[in-house]
């Protein structure tokens, strides 16, 4: 970890020299003769007096606020309000001096525009939502100053058809009815790139479906539209669900990932829906495109430190309803791309991790 966000090994202090103090000053000793005629008087005034002292460090603990953060997730029932949820319980628990308060929304251009407008603290967003925003370009009318506390996990795009439905291909696609995800939400900015690079425009265009998740699986099961795109882990619950009452096919994405980055950047990357997932007989290439935990600029450094203890204390917790098999580790925490690490996750890293 070599880049300006990566953590640094911290600086030894000198054999012999008292930690903290200018010029690594060497420790005064005190004379013999100070300790002489002292008294159980004495000793017990210095014992009251450390009880007293101890009394007033507590109350002056217990006098520092809570501080409130507020954390822009997704729509209720989905993966990012999920793990919002999951955090929020995790801090209660933590003994921390933080309270995060989850609030539902359509998901990551919602969210970083929340952050932008000051009315939420923290926001999850997908990696190429958040480079837009940080960019001021696509969704973004102006750059916005969103910093990074660490990538949490990694969504993988899923084009889902019926098995036995016409749709075997992504070109299949034009001119039919596709639910590319709710208005502001990662997953639409997702669809709509991909679309585009599939040359499913003008006249080749798909009549696209702005809808959440569960109106998209609702809508594929009715048959009111012949292909849903989602970004999300594996498995994602709803998704699940479907497969069990209506068999699937899952459409390959990799061969668009080139493209992608060539236009983008590295926020996009080639992975793999494993076999078994929803019933998958043969594993599946797909786009894969990380999930940053985010943060306003001025959220204090002290804050940010806390919160990171939490997430790295209780990952398993964290990710458990959002994807399976997923781990939290600072290498791969720390892989923001162009979205800079806020100071407090820096110094968080650097502190834990060297």
């Amino acid at each position: 970890m070599t880049s300006a966000n990566a953590p640094v090994a911290a600086s030894r202090e000198a054999g012999g020299k008292l930690p903290g103090v200018p010029g690594g000053a060497p420790v005064r000793r005190v004379p013999r003769e100070s300790s002489r005629g002292v008294g159980r008087r004495d000793l017990l005034g210095l014992g009251l007096a450390g009880v007293a002292a101890a009394a007033l460090a507590g109350c002056a603990t217990e006098s520092v606020p809570v501080r409130r953060l507020r954390f822009a997730t997704g729509p209720q029932g989905g993966p990012y309000h999920a793990f919002g949820r999951a955090l929020a319980e995790a801090v209660t628990r933590s003994g921390h001096r933080l309270d995060v308060v989850p609030v539902a929304t359509s998901a990551s251009v919602d969210n970083l525009r929340r952050l932008d407008g000051g009315s939420v603290e923290l926001a999850l967003a997908m990696a190429d939502a958040a480079q837009d925003a940080l960019l001021g370009r696509a969704e973004f009318s102006h750059p916005v100053p969103v910093r990074a506390l660490a990538r949490v996990y990694v969504n993988y795009t899923h084009l889902v058809v019926p098995a036995h439905g016409p749709v075997r291909s992504v070109d299949a696609l034009a001119r039919r009815p596709v639910a590319t995800g709710a208005a502001a939400s990662g997953v639409h900015v997702i669809a709509g790139r991909l679309l585009r690079a599939a040359g499913l425009t003008g006249d080749r265009a798909v009549r696209e479906r702005q809808l959440g998740l569960a109106e998209s699986v609702a809508a594929l099961r009715a048959g009111t539209v012949d292909a849903l795109l989602w970004s999300g882990g594996v498995p994602t619950p709803a998704l699940s669900a479907l497969a069990r009452t209506l068999p699937l096919r899952f459409l390959p994405l990799d061969g668009f990932v080139s493209a992608l980055r060539e236009r983008y950047g590295s926020v996009y990357t080639a992975v793999t829906l494993p076999a078994g997932a929803y019933g998958l007989r043969e594993p599946v290439g797909t786009i894969g495109v990380g999930n940053y935990l985010t943060a306003r600029a001025d959220v204090p450094e002290p804050a940010v430190r806390e919160l990171l203890h939490v997430v790295f204390d209780r990952w398993r917790d964290l990710l458990r309803d959002v994807t399976a098999g997923a781990r939290l580790e600072p290498r791969f925490a720390i892989s923001t791309g162009r979205v800079p690490l806020h100071p407090g996750a820096v110094a968080y890293y650097r502190s834990v991790y060297g």
